[in-house]
């Protein structure tokens, strides 16, 4: 794992437990600490060297990214208000809107685009904290995060460790390819419905 510059003792970790240790890393990164570009890197690098397992990785770090937002998500829940404003500072207001009225679409953007993200935890704390159904959450956030883990994981199949180097170099590229694909599909589905009460 050198080529990606993984710390030495996650190349320890991992050459112990494998798969787990990703679930373990993944939940991490989204719950107690934050973690940029370390998950993928692990998805991108186990894929690479063992291809016949790569569904297998990409599914252990986007359950592993749901089970550590399903905790965030439920200590917000609970009472994370105070803590979401604090940290949502200027985004606050115009995250609780958009999270209002967009619960699904706002988790599932969030946890699909590359890291790093600053917004992500604040969303995942948006969601617990108005009230989003926990089926939606997750629903949003694992489909989202097992497209991301699976994409990079075929790229790495494909393209080899040359993937990671080429996603950081190019993030703010993905990222608005990203929203835009969504955008134009958000808007779409908005027309067909619209069209579909008109003609009912």
């Amino acid at each position: 794992m050198n080529q990606l510059k993984v710390p030495h003792w996650l190349q320890a970790f991992l050459g112990a437990v494998g798969g787990g240790g990703l679930f373990f890393i993944a939940f991490l990164d989204s719950s107690v600490l934050s973690l940029p570009f370390v998950p993928d890197t692990l998805v991108i690098e186990l894929s690479v060297r063992n291809p016949a397992r790569m569904p297998y990785y990409a599914a252990m770090a986007a359950l592993g990214s749901l089970a550590g937002c399903i905790w965030i998500y439920l200590l917000a829940k609970k009472g994370g208000e105070v803590y979401f404003h604090r940290h949502a500072g200027a985004y606050g207001r115009k995250t609780r809107m958009w999270v209002e009225q967009n619960g699904f679409v706002s988790m599932f953007i969030s946890s699909i685009l590359p890291p790093p993200l600053p917004l992500f935890k604040i969303v995942v704390i948006a969601e617990g904290v108005f009230q989003v159904p926990l089926r939606t959450f997750m629903l949003a956030l694992l489909l989202g995060r097992s497209v991301r883990f699976f994409a990079e994981g075929i790229f790495a199949v494909r393209y080899g460790t040359a993937t990671l180097p080429y996603i950081m170099a190019h993030t703010r590229i993905i990222a608005a390819s990203a929203l835009g694909i969504l955008l134009v599909l958000y808007m779409a589905s908005w027309v067909l419905l619209r069209e579909a009460e008109h003609k009912e």
